[in-house]
């Protein structure tokens, strides 16, 4: 299974995409959240990711450097179903006040002869804590983050190989997820700046780790690899040297800070 990188930034960057990710097995797709806006298409061409063979989206909560290029992608799709170039269905995996927001905000602001096909071959599958599903022929397992600030959910997934990749949203760590996480082959999980410049970010203000905080994390609960995203982006540049070097400080496992676009074959 490989993992393309299509965003690492927060929702504030401006030099890199917000955070998303594709998982692709075989020419099947499975995206994970798609940013802020229409930029989630330009990254799927240079990935060269056809539309036509995502169909599994998963979103993670209701922010809008998560959401709305999950509007656009209902567009395209929508669209695509249309014109007879799309086979199959959709299937969008949110919690249920987050398919309230998605039907009204794409039923205010595309066609009707595109939001028709939502219920129908645009599909929402509500997900709770605990809630299972195939995608890409891998058992898939949602988890409720407990997050403060909007509801919010992560998964895990274990591909045909045994290899098991956690996605924890884009807060920090909750113990009481400590079951779905803990050894983990693969995490994905935010670092919003480093520990160093965590009073000029504040993100403990912002309910967010430093680099230090999930490396720490990840080596307790023993994650054998472990990809830091969701950051900021004043330091592009230097972004994956300083991140990596804080972080072997605290964890032994394979540290991977991505550029966008990256891949990772898991």
């Amino acid at each position: 299974m490989k993992l393309t990188i299509l965003g690492t930034g927060n929702a504030a960057v401006t030099k890199c995409y917000n955070t998303c990710f594709a998982l692709t097995e075989g020419n099947q797709h499975f995206l994970v959240d798609a940013g802020g806006g229409n930029g989630i298409l330009g990254r799927l061409n240079e990935t060269e990711i056809p539309i036509q063979d995502i169909h599994d989206i998963f979103v993670t909560h209701e922010h809008v450097d998560h959401l709305l290029g999950v509007v656009w992608m209902i567009r395209m799709i929508g669209t695509a179903i249309e014109q007879e170039k799309y086979r199959g269905e959709l299937r969008i995996y949110c919690h249920e006040e987050l398919k309230n927001i998605l039907t009204t905000i794409t039923t205010l602001t595309i066609q009707k002869k595109v939001t028709k096909h939502l219920g129908e071959r645009i599909r929402f599958i509500t997900v709770e804590h605990g809630s299972r599903a195939e995608i890409l022929g891998c058992e898939t397992i949602f988890f409720d983050i407990f997050s403060t600030k909007a509801k919010q959910f992560g998964f895990t997934l274990k591909t045909k190989e045994g290899v098991r990749l956690t996605c924890a949203g884009d807060e920090p760590y909750n113990a009481k997820d400590e079951g779905f996480i803990k050894g983990s082959d693969w995490l994905m999980h935010e670092a919003f700046c480093l520990y160093s410049q965590r009073e000029t970010f504040k993100p403990y203000e912002k309910h967010h780790s430093t680099v230090k905080d999930a490396c720490m994390m990840a080596e307790e609960l023993g994650v054998s690899n472990l990809i830091l995203y969701h950051t900021e982006d004043k330091n592009l540049e230097e972004r994956k040297r300083l991140y990596t070097e804080e972080g072997k400080g605290y964890y032994r496992g394979n540290l991977f800070v991505p550029e966008d676009l990256e891949c990772f074959e898991l």
